[in-house]
């Protein structure tokens, strides 16, 4: 698709203007460990209430060991407002484990060392690598999967088809932000069930509005 590059700009603009819940994160995380905490706790968590957990969690902690050391029901508790919260605090603790012990307290910088790793899928590798090391790879969550596809970027039916396209398809540099911006897209504009098409800035490309100008082409008037 000619208009990535072209798209992807006029979405970011918007973005950067509106200043949705995931940029806010960055104003908290002002350290990589803080950085890879924040993304390890997001999957099924809304960034508003990620924000508030990670400001009361950085209190207790500021490294790994800290992590190892942090009595388990003292953690849960924080990690309460969490979905899945009992898990993540026992993950937390074991990926803390791992990082400190097979990589001396440093993040593992390739995709296949990062999923090794517990509770590290696909999606969370791809945003540490993309965020912390610079590397062009694209994280496709809900967000990435919709919008890409009402905008025509993809024509797929599951997120797994989104990704393997989008990883072809997508300019490496587009690749870095591309999760982070359209996740923010989703959040202000691209809503999931009503979508702000009014306040749109891409909307001339969006499938979902050709299909109201359709529906609104084919009724029959008024006598």
């Amino acid at each position: 698709m000619n208009n990535i590059r072209k798209i992807f700009e006029e979405i970011k603009k918007h973005v950067l203007k509106e200043n949705p819940p995931v940029l806010l994160k960055d104003n908290i995380l002002d350290t990589p460990f803080k950085k890879f905490i924040a993304i390890y706790l997001s999957p099924r968590t809304k960034d508003s209430i990620l924000i508030n957990v990670c400001k009361n969690l950085f209190k207790k902690i500021n490294s790994f060991e800290d992590i190892i050391n942090i009595d388990i029901n003292e953690l849960e508790e924080i990690l309460k407002p969490l979905g899945m919260y009992k898990i993540k605090a026992r993950n937390l603790k074991k990926v803390s484990k791992e990082i400190v012990e097979k990589y001396n307290g440093k993040i593992p910088d390739n995709f296949e060392e990062l999923i090794k790793l517990t509770g590290i899928g696909k999606k969370i590798a791809k945003i540490i690598l993309a965020e912390f090391f610079n590397k062009p790879y694209v994280a496709v969550d809900t967000h990435v999967h919709r919008i890409s596809n009402r905008l025509g970027i993809v024509d797929t039916k599951s997120i797994e088809e989104t990704d393997e396209i989008l990883e072809k398809i997508l300019p490496n540099d587009i690749k870095l932000e591309y999760n982070k911006i359209l996740v923010g897209f989703g959040q202000t504009i691209c809503l999931p069930k009503k979508p702000l098409c009014y306040k749109c800035p891409v909307k001339s490309y969006c499938k979902k509005n050709e299909k109201k100008r359709n529906i609104g082409n084919t009724r029959k008037p008024k006598h």
